[in-house]
């Protein structure tokens, strides 16, 4: 794959084909925070709630409303956010967007605890998903994603339940009838 062929960057979605096997990708949805060729990548799973709220996760945590999320399988010890709190989140990373990774964990909490902060403007997750260089550039010449643009609107207002199948169907064409192949569709074939 060539550069100029390779829809891979910062700030994009890897939508999971739908007969992707294996946990934990079987139909993510991946916000790329970071990539690099000389690098590799990361990213975290946005449509993967963990029914368990920052708050309970995080100790010394002002009391939080927003739910985790369950990043991906690396390092799960550690939390990290998105957000589009920017400006008022210093040291954070644009995405693209408006939409921001991390920032002072100290400032955050300062923040929360003084209602600063909405679930609806930020997202929790625990672990990433993560690829050595090169490694998702042929997961993606095998077939394995789909990549689209990401924008605030669907990571943060779009269901977690919806949020695979509309991203999939905004990418047009043979993607929409894709997004509507349901999540079971394996136990259906056998």
């Amino acid at each position: 794959m060539n550069q100029q062929q390779n829809p891979l960057d910062t700030g994009k979605i890897l939508l999971a084909q739908p007969f992707m096997q294996g946990r934990p990708f079987s139909r993510s949805a991946i916000l790329l925070t970071d990539y690099s060729r000389e690098d590799g990548a990361v990213g975290f799973i946005m449509n993967k709630p963990l029914r368990m709220k920052v708050d309970r996760l995080i100790a010394n945590f002002p009391e939080f409303d927003g739910l985790a999320y369950y990043g991906g399988p690396v390092q799960n010890e550690i939390i990290h956010y998105v957000h589009t709190y920017g400006d008022l989140l210093t040291e954070s990373t644009p995405i693209g967007d408006g939409i921001f990774w991390g920032g002072r964990f100290e400032k955050l909490k300062a923040l929360v605890g003084k209602g600063l902060i909405i679930p609806e403007r930020i997202r929790f997750y625990v672990g990433y998903s993560g690829w050595s260089p090169g490694q998702l550039e042929g997961e993606l010449e095998e077939g394995a994603w789909v990549v689209g643009p990401a924008d605030k609107n669907l990571v943060f207002n779009t269901p977690a339940s919806k949020l695979w199948s509309q991203a999939m169907a905004h990418q047009g064409d043979v993607y929409s009838v894709i997004a509507q192949i349901p999540g079971n569709i394996r136990s259906k074939l056998n």
